[in-house]
């Protein structure tokens, strides 16, 4: 490969506009990946809670639910409860097998490490402490694992 001012340019261009990508990615999926988690944490901290209650306090709990929301049965309580909690665990495994089914943590984690390997090698070229034989060779190692992430189109 030639090395010459305008190749090491035209490899630079091409880094930037790959970590142009990757930060759209990041930044359309980081949050979604994290929402995902959160629903799948408290919904499942939620359903174990109104579970418990009962649980553990037994008729005195219903009977302190039931008046302090002045309900007329101990039933109604129990049906609360019960519905509750299964929406809050089905809210629960809905949010982890979203998560899953499309591998987002580590389709993020895989990103972010890429994103991280084209900046080292970006300072590298630039700096010119790297040849560009051995920069596109590098290149090409860091963007393999992140093939799904799409280009960003030119303006």
């Amino acid at each position: 490969m030639e090395e010459s001012a305008d190749t090491r340019q035209r490899l630079s261009e091409r880094i930037d506009q790959k970590q142009q990508a990757i930060r759209s990615y990041i930044g359309r999926e980081r949050p979604r990946r994290n929402r995902l988690s959160n629903i799948s944490i408290v919904g499942s901290a939620l359903a174990a809670a109104l579970t418990a209650g009962p649980a553990v306090g037994g008729t005195g709990f219903t009977e302190a639910v039931r008046g302090i929301f002045s309900l007329d049965d101990d039933s109604i309580v129990w049906r609360f409860l019960c519905l509750a909690a299964v929406i809050f665990s089905v809210s629960a495994a809905l949010a982890t097998n979203f998560a899953n089914s499309r591998a987002l943590g580590e389709k993020v984690s895989a990103a972010e490490s890429a994103n991280a390997q084209l900046e080292g090698l970006q300072l590298s070229l630039n700096f010119g402490n790297l040849a560009v034989p051995d920069a596109l060779k590098l290149y090409q190692q860091a963007v393999a694992p992140v093939a799904f992430v799409d280009e960003v189109p030119l303006r």
